[in-house]
């Protein structure tokens, strides 16, 4: 008897504490998701690890309910994630393919995200935003808090900010900047809820951005988009990006902007500043075979592969270490960011 209510006690904080656990973080997730901050990004604060370091990683264009070698990829996720204890995954969009989410109820959600990255090392934080194809189903649906009670890690909206002791990384809804979703969305429908009138909604945003960068006093400044703004895969480079969002990253001395759309791994350098130029976008479909090495004409591309993989950094206050990995888990190329040299420039 005595035995039996004690495990039955020990069960019961057990579960009490899973909830006080889940409430929290859904109360964390719940304020960032409709609290607005001081430029009308929502902000989230994240903390960095007790020495002082971030590690994470990035992942884009994977939520094909496993096809494509997106389990083979997340298999390999898990098993880096764990090895450098990673504080949270980005997601640099088109998450759920072909046309986004139906609903809330939608049971792709489990099947390309919850179902396919199970491993321990990626029971962290997802820091989402949306991608052309997220766009085409619908785009309330990913960002509905309901989710969070499918799967806690779950946090996708527009644009925020993500602060930490280290860096502010800017997520930006890069897809109602493209021109051609708008003049010629083929068979395509999209779901503009939120974004219409367009034009008033990407000035809200850029000046918001710009307030933002502004005021981040954060040693390292990161972006993520979905659409690449340098490319040399299948897409290119992103015209209105180049002449709208470039120019505020530049002023803002970012570091380093990350972003999918091109189902590929790429690193292209800034030709005329410090900016790192950064595509994950292998996370599942991919192997297009028609990366423009040749359009390098200023050889500022570090790295081009046609195929699945996802990238991971590591950082301190002094520098940041970029890798990417292909879908066994092999380090294709590495990279490091030092902030000592650059501040010495």
């Amino acid at each position: 008897m005595v035995v039996a209510m004690v495990a039955a006690s020990m069960a019961s904080g057990l579960r009490t504490k899973a909830m006080a656990e889940l409430c929290c973080y859904l109360t964390v997730a719940l304020c960032a998701f409709l609290v607005p901050s001081f430029a009308k990004l929502t902000t989230i604060e994240h903390p960095v690890k007790p020495n002082r370091s971030l590690s994470f990683l990035v992942v884009g264009d994977w939520g094909r309910k496993g096809f494509y070698n997106q389990s083979e990829v997340a298999f390999q996720m898990g098993r880096i994630g764990e090895k450098l204890k990673i504080d949270f995954v980005i997601s640099t969009g088109d998450n759920f393919y072909d046309n986004g989410l139906t609903s809330v109820y939608d049971p792709a959600f489990r099947d390309s995200f919850t179902n396919i990255y199970t491993a321990k090392g990626l029971q962290k934080p997802w820091y989402s935003v949306l991608g052309n194809h997220d766009y085409r189903g619908n785009v309330e649906a990913q960002l509905n808090p309901i989710l969070r009670s499918v799967d806690k890690r779950w946090i996708c909206m527009r644009s925020f900010v993500l602060k930490t002791e280290l860096v502010d990384i800017f997520f930006v809804d890069t897809t109602p900047f493209v021109d051609k979703y708008f003049t010629d969305p083929e068979d395509h429908t999209y779901d503009w809820k939120g974004v219409e009138p367009r034009k008033n909604y990407l000035s809200s945003l850029i000046k918001d951005l710009k307030a933002e960068m502004r005021n981040s006093t954060a040693l390292w400044k990161f972006a993520v988009g979905h659409h690449a703004i340098k490319s040399l895969g299948h897409h290119g480079d992103t015209a209105q990006l180049i002449k709208f969002l470039l120019p505020v990253l530049k002023d803002n001395n970012v570091d380093v902007y990350m972003n999918g759309h091109d189902h590929c791994l790429e690193h292209i350098t800034s030709m005329n500043g410090a900016m790192q130029y950064l595509t994950s976008g292998g996370g599942s479909k991919a192997w297009r075979g028609d990366l423009k090495p040749d359009d390098d004409i200023n050889h500022s591309a570090k790295f081009l592969y046609d195929g699945q993989g996802f990238m991971s950094v590591e950082m301190n206050e002094n520098e940041a270490m970029i890798l990417f990995y292909d879908v066994e888990g092999l380090i294709l190329h590495q990279w490091m960011i030092s902030k000592q040299l650059r501040s010495a420039v």
